[in-house]
């Protein structure tokens, strides 16, 4: 298209094709979204998420247009409401929840965990973590937790919990 001289017919044309690509491209990706989240929701019966900020992860430059070639906030609307459809749970746990630092099997939180670090060793029992795996299986720990028994999953000296104490006050 951009050989094609401004205002021609062939512009024209070229523009046009170019437009039933993206379109077939932008089907495609709607289309896998909504048989994974369908997939996803009739064979589970609880499905926990991480409630991330989707919208301040788009103003990286470097992650914003994975973010958004992935769909993601449109996965997670598309499961909130497949959900209720087949009467399933859908948990969000906090994004504050510690689910990459936390160690998956004795519970240790790690300081700081940038986020080119895949892997990690815990200090205090050794095992080595793959980053993801290890904030899945967290995820799902936090998820059935809140639905068994209603605990929760934030940890104790969370800043968040003290902003959002303050902002719950009523005012007199």
């Amino acid at each position: 298209m951009s050989r094609k001289t401004k205002g021609s017919n062939n512009r024209y044309k070229a523009r046009l094709e170019v437009a039933k690509i993206h379109a077939q491209i932008k089907d495609s990706r709607t289309d896998f979204l909504h048989k994974l989240t369908t997939k996803l929701v009739k064979e589970n019966d609880l499905i926990a998420i991480e409630d991330l900020a989707i919208k301040n992860m788009v103003k990286n430059h470097k992650l914003a247009r994975s973010i958004s070639d992935a769909s993601w906030g449109e996965f997670n609307r598309q499961l909130e409401y497949k959900c209720e459809w087949y009467g399933k749970e859908l948990i969000k746990i906090d994004r504050y929840f510690p689910s990459s630092k936390r160690c998956g099997d004795c519970g240790y939180i790690v300081d700081k965990l940038p986020l080119n670090v895949r892997e990690w060793e815990c200090p205090k029992c050794g095992t080595n973590h793959d980053r993801d795996i290890n904030a899945s299986k967290n995820i799902l720990a936090a998820g059935l937790a809140l639905s068994v028994c209603g605990a929760s999953v934030r940890p104790e000296e969370s800043k968040s919990r003290k902003a959002t104490a303050k902002k719950q006050k009523p005012r007199s």
